[in-house]
């Protein structure tokens, strides 16, 4: 299962990848994606609506199920990712290439206290 080393993760499979301008790229791992199957609808969160941590921010459907995504940390919605509303296999292809939405933290130490790769692996493990 990959998981990059450089991203930060919650315990509801959503991964995190700091910017250099203190906003955050938030999609679903590798691990979601595989347990959700063939992704076949994404609704995305409107732009400046401002969310709390573990608040439902977005959907993501597959044959199987549907799943809420969560918003990592709390912060505001600054753009999304339109191209996987259009086509939401990239997810299924590559979930760490394919970002949800970009959120500005109300707090940017939030980000430093969510999961790292080793932390979210053993938790993966756990969950088997």
């Amino acid at each position: 299962m990959n998981i990059p080393a450089d991203l930060r993760y919650t315990e509801s499979h959503e991964w995190v990848q700091p910017q250099p301008d203190g906003t955050v790229l938030v999609g679903i791992t590798d691990f979601a994606q595989d347990a959700l199957g063939d992704l076949v609808y994404i609704e995305l969160p409107a732009v400046g609506k401002t969310f709390a941590a573990g608040q439902a921010i977005a959907v993501v459907e597959s044959v199987k199920a549907a799943s809420d995504i969560y918003a990592p940390v709390a912060g505001s919605v600054t753009a999304v990712n339109e191209s996987v509303k259009d086509a939401p296999e990239k997810l299924n292809r590559d979930a760490f290439g394919a970002w949800l939405f970009r959120l500005q933290p109300a707090s940017a130490a939030d980000v430093g206290r969510l999961l790292d790769a080793q932390a979210y692996r053993a938790q993966i493990e756990a969950e088997k």
